[in-house]
């Protein structure tokens, strides 16, 4: 991934449950809540309003936005969607955090099974497609598509994101094609279940994803011996939304990831905290500020 410019970015708050600090992340349901949006009235509404739904309006109110925003200046509207179950995570459950991250998690796996480049479990499958129902229900009330799909190269992503969105009724025009993107993985280094196959492995699961210029075959990013920093997280995260930023018109972009990596999204365009169970999905809304053109 060739570095791009460094834009400014926020968030625009008020549009959905999750920005609200009352919402507790640890009992809310995106999927019986509009996946957060709130009833609300918004600068771009007219007389004949009440005719459209309430995700017609927002989408309204997101073209309103970025018609009258300021030169250099862009609205996105991201989906990130966390993975649903992986096998490392019941690991993780079996031995406790403690001794998985001192033990556990540098190993390939154990009696029960592996989690290197950890797959999804009958759960986190089933999650998925909760994903799935969730997107099916709230395109009946317009939605606004992903225009823009981008993916973790690891399975687990990868495999959410097919059992999410492969063969939904969107238009021909929008198809589901993602683009598996380097940086958007988990917290690298020691654990094995954020090692990555290598690109031929992820090209034979999943022949319909196209991978960012320059993705090597083998995982040069995972180092056995180190395990990367919230820090250096944030810095990785931020340079993954600049680059998408400056090369990607489209406005409404779903990003299937990983805790850690969602985490460092959040933090990095100022949105609170706020913890995915697996398979949940947040909407953020992402003020940009900077030239586009300029990519080094």
């Amino acid at each position: 991934m060739r570095k791009a410019t460094s834009f400014k970015l926020s968030t625009l708050a008020g549009y959905f449950l999750q920005d609200d600090p009352s919402t507790d992340p640890d009992t809310f349901d995106y999927a019986k809540s509009n996946f957060g949006l709130i009833h609300r009235v918004y600068g771009s509404e007219t007389e004949n309003s009440n005719k459209y739904s309430q995700w017609q309006k927002f989408s309204k109110e997101i073209q309103r936005l970025n018609s009258q925003a300021e030169p250099n200046t862009q609205y996105k509207v991201l989906f990130l969607g966390r993975h649903g179950e992986g096998v490392h995570n019941v690991a993780e459950k079996r031995y406790g955090t403690k001794a998985w991250d001192e033990y556990w998690s540098l190993l390939d796996g154990d009696e029960f099974g592996t989690w290197a480049d950890a797959r999804l479990t009958d759960v986190g499958i089933s999650q998925a497609k909760a994903a799935r129902a969730a997107w099916e229900e709230q395109l009946e009330h317009s939605i606004p598509i992903p225009e823009s799909y981008y993916v973790s190269p690891l399975i687990r992503c990868c495999a959410t994101a097919q059992v999410t969105f492969d063969g939904l009724d969107m238009p021909l025009t929008k198809p589901f094609r993602p683009v598996i993107k380097e940086f958007l993985r988990e917290t690298m280094g020691e654990h094995t279940c954020d090692r990555r196959s290598p690109a031929s492995t992820i090209a034979s699961e999943f022949p319909q994803y196209q991978f960012e210029a320059d993705f090597t075959e083998e995982d040069l990013l995972w180092d056995p011996k180190t395990r990367e920093s919230d820090e250096d997280r944030n810095k990785r995260l931020f340079e993954l939304l600049c680059d998408i930023f400056a090369r990607d018109n489209n406005v409404f972009l779903s990003l299937t990831a990983h805790s850690g990596a969602i985490t460092s999204i959040l933090e990095v365009v100022g949105h609170r905290r706020f913890p995915l169970q697996t398979g949940g999905v947040i909407p953020v809304i992402v003020k940009v500020e900077g030239n586009r053109s300029l990519i080094q």
